[in-house]
């Protein structure tokens, strides 16, 4: 029988290098037969997406199954492993155990470490569905010589394939030895013998990890294919969508990011419908000839849906025309978002066995317009996929970033004319429509009061209250007896006494809410609407809802109110009592700044009386530098914290952030600059500013003011460059290809301190800065220590001229 087994992801991973990361792969063995999945380069958290198949005879065996992290120049660090019996798969319920994490074990039991994380595991036997693999399973399968072979993952590939393959080989090779270049790249490539993993397509590629597409796909047979038309497919998938997230974009970088007047179906169908005539028309206009594209098919149990698009790629100066294939696969697809990853191949190009191109479409719905009209968001990433090793990696990469550029523009050149982009103006003019649109729930004062005292404690405290008064009017007056004397009536008795001591307590309580109740009216977010004055930066962020704020007694409701900052300055939001989903609907606005804001920290209290110290009920950060401007104008925002991620809670916000001193303000700020620093700053021209932001990831509105050649002083000092922007410090070296990247932002840092020259900075003061505690936490690769408290310090020097380098500092 043949033992199927997917290895999906891992979380929680140790880190087991310096960087704080680890490069893990999957070691699975059963019996003699081994594999191994692709190494996740730098991440705690890997996913693989592959699946597996073993030959079972003996039932007595087990799996084995190894986490380890990859050490380029040591052995292999072991992480942890699992250990299943194979009679415990095939004595369970239709022989599979289904898709479970599993915790990682250390080897033995003296380990310190305990926690080393999960894996996610699809573990179950092959079912037979033919009458003549079920007689191959048979006692006689072995004698039969009309019986296929059991599957292996290295014999997956047909006999003639394998003549194809070699067939292609030994052309490329003849071609080669004609050139110097390809009897060069002879020696540079190395055709190392990697196990192929066949991709499992029913995995989520919200993580869609490096080399985790396989070379080698088995060839199935038409009837497990069924063709349909485009509509049905779409409603199939849409039925079957059980409200995965869209995958993030691919590592290697986004080519298209634009929304276009027009509803997402209808982009989806524009570009992937079999009847749709933009392939054809784009592959005309890149000069492409022999398009073909194949049906949508439903594979697998209708739980993929694929086809295959071919065509023959013009010539270039570098290449000969060549034939591309397309493997488009859907990964999601609803009435209103669509994820479409397509795996390209080019096998007849220099080392085309040896890479793939991967392309991640996803349209999302865009930002409301104000005509009403529907919007979508199309985003495009890519990356390169090596399934073997080559010494020309670089160069492949290079080659096809170039590539894929160039086509794209093509593509949306051609797309353009067929859909109209979104205007800036518009979603511009968007934010006033959308504020315009929100209106706070009036209440009445009446009606909040009896929504929040219609609770037990209250109706308790005063039915007894009541009772009370009833019995002493109904009660005559006690003699005078024991201790007691006129005007001092003292209980006479151990159940007189609790009954007194439960209404003292009841009474308190009663007061107490009713305290809170009209503190709380007093602060009834009177930074809600205030309009903010200057100019500058203008950030604006209406407050929608929130959703599972957690609860801190056990009523099961809160008191939630939420308070932004930004660049020291807070606005607060008005209390909503007993509420764990509120309803906000508020407005807050920022007075104008004169640089763009870095950060907006969000946070949740619950309101616990004006004395008390609130109760943070969550909390969450904003950073500009990473997030698009256009995303945030409508986001759900997940809180963090050990109660916000229990109960999974988020705010619904629509944040804006707009520049009201126009194209002016990078020279304002340098005029103020030359002013601190005492020297003349030079506009930098927007190619220099692009290369400054495509090399940090930064958003458009970030420029550069100055740049310095230093050292990074670590365990040995790295030579590099150092650049100053207005929102962030960040060092940049590539040392024979080895590159060190890191930022942090000004508001980040503590201290900036000079440290004498010494031997070891070359004769050179060292400016040591150190970052506020736990900020930094994404460039603590580049400091040079931790201090007790744990904050990172970061050193440079060997400045060229450590005086100007030191003004623009400060």
């Amino acid at each position: 029988m043949k033992l199927v087994v997917g290895v999906i992801e891992a979380r929680n991973i140790p880190a087991m290098h310096l960087n704080g990361f680890s490069d893990p792969y999957v070691k699975l063995q059963v019996g003699k037969k081994r594999y191994r999945t692709k190494v996740v380069k730098k991440t705690l958290n890997p996913s693989w997406g592959e699946e597996f198949i073993f030959k079972v005879e003996d039932f007595k065996g087990e799996l084995q199954i190894s986490v380890l992290d990859e050490d380029k120049f040591f052995n292999d660090d072991f992480v942890g492993h699992v250990k299943l019996p194979i009679s415990q798969v095939f004595d369970a319920p239709q022989k599979s155990l289904g898709t479970v994490w599993y915790p990682l074990h250390p080897k033995n039991n003296r380990s310190k470490n305990k926690d080393l994380g999960e894996v996610l595991l699809n573990i179950y036997f092959q079912q037979k569905s033919s009458s003549m693999d079920m007689s191959c399973n048979g006692d006689n399968a072995s004698s039969s010589s009309n019986c296929p072979s059991p599957l292996r993952l290295e014999d997956s590939v047909s006999s003639k394939e394998e003549k194809d393959k070699s067939f292609k080989e030994e052309k490329e090779k003849s071609l080669s030895q004609k050139s110097l270049a390809g009897r060069i790249a002879q020696i540079f490539n190395k055709n190392s013998d990697i196990a192929v993993a066949s991709s499992t397509a029913g995995i989520d590629l919200t993580e869609m990890p490096e080399n985790s597409r396989a070379d080698v796909a088995d060839e199935k047979p038409d009837d497990q294919l069924s063709s349909v038309s485009f509509e049905e497919a779409m409603k199939t998938m849409e039925s079957k969508d059980q409200g995965s997230e869209i995958p993030s974009n691919l590592p290697g970088g986004v080519l298209v990011d634009q929304p276009y007047v027009v509803s997402p179906a209808e982009l989806n169908s524009l570009l992937f419908s079999s009847d749709s005539s933009f392939p054809k028309s784009l592959a005309e206009m890149q000069g492409s000839k022999d398009p073909q594209l194949g049906p949508w098919k439903f594979e697998d149990g209708d739980s993929s849906l694929k086809r295959v698009y071919t065509y023959i790629k013009a010539p270039t100066k570098m290449i000969k025309a060549t034939k591309v294939t397309e493997e488009q696969m859907y990964i999601r697809a609803d009435a209103k978002s669509f994820a479409i990853l397509v795996v390209v191949s080019t096998p007849d190009v220099p080392y085309g066995s040896t890479f793939k191109t991967e392309l991640l479409y996803c349209i999302t719905p865009g930002p409301e317009l104000p005509s009403g009209e529907q919007s979508a968001h199309l985003v495009i990433s890519w990356r390169m996929n090596f399934l073997q090793s080559t010494m020309m990696k670089g160069m492949i990469e290079n080659g096809a970033r170039q590539g894929l550029k160039e086509g794209f523009e093509q593509f949306t050149t051609l797309l353009t004319q067929s859909v109209k982009p979104v205007d800036s103006k518009d979603i511009g003019l968007n934010k006033e429509q959308i504020l315009g649109s929100l209106q706070a729930e009036p209440k009445s004062d009446w009606k909040l009061a009896f929504q929040y005292f219609a609770n037990f404690t209250v109706v308790s405290t005063v039915f007894m209250a009541l009772y009370v008064i009833v019995h002493i009017w109904l009660a005559a007056p006690s003699t005078i007896q024991g201790l007691e004397f006129v005007g001092l009536d003292l209980p006479d008795s151990i159940g007189e006494f609790i009954v007194c001591g439960v209404l003292v307590l009841q009474g308190e309580r009663l007061l107490q809410i009713i305290s809170r109740f009209m503190q709380a009216r007093a602060q009834k977010g009177s930074d809600h609407g205030v309009k903010a004055q200057g100019n500058g930066w203008l950030l604006t962020v209406a407050l929608i809802e929130g959703s599972n704020l957690a609860t801190v007694d056990s009523s099961g409701y809160c008191d939630p109110y939420v308070v932004f900052t930004c660049n020291g300055k807070s606005r607060t939001s008005s209390i909503k009592f007993q509420k764990s989903s509120p309803q906000w609907n508020e407005i807050f606005e920022f007075d104008a700044m004169e640089e763009p804001p870095s950060v907006l920290d969000i946070e949740v209290f619950d309101f616990d009386g004006l004395f008390d110290e609130a109760t943070s009920l969550g909390q969450a950060e904003i950073n500009f530098l990473k997030s698009n401007i256009s995303d945030l104008a409508d986001v759900w925002i997940p809180l963090q914290g050990k109660q916000a991620q229990a109960c999974q809670s988020k705010l619904h916000l629509r944040i804006f952030l707009d520049n009201t001193r126009g194209g002016h303000v990078v020279k304002e700020y340098l005029s103020k600059m030359e002013k601190e620093v005492g020297k003349k700053i030079n506009l930098r021209s927007p190619q220099t500013n692009s290369a400054f932001q495509k090399l940090f990831g930064l958003p458009p509105e970030e420029f550069l003011i100055n740049d310095f050649t230093c050292h990074l002083k670590r365990k040995m000092p790295l030579q590099g460059r150092l650049f100053l922007s207005a929102r962030i410090l960040g060092f940049h070296a590539n040392i024979f290809g080895h590159k060190t990247k890191f930022y942090f932002l000004w508001e980040d840092i503590e201290d900036i301190q000079v440290s004498p020259p010494t031997l070891a900075s070359m004769g050179s003061p060292i400016i040591v800065i150190t970052l506020r505690l736990g900020r930094g936490l994404d460039a603590r690769h580049g400091a040079r220590t931790q201090d007790r408290e744990g904050r990172l310090k970061f050193n440079f020097q060997s400045f060229v001229s450590f005086s100007v380098a030191h003004r623009y500092l400060y």
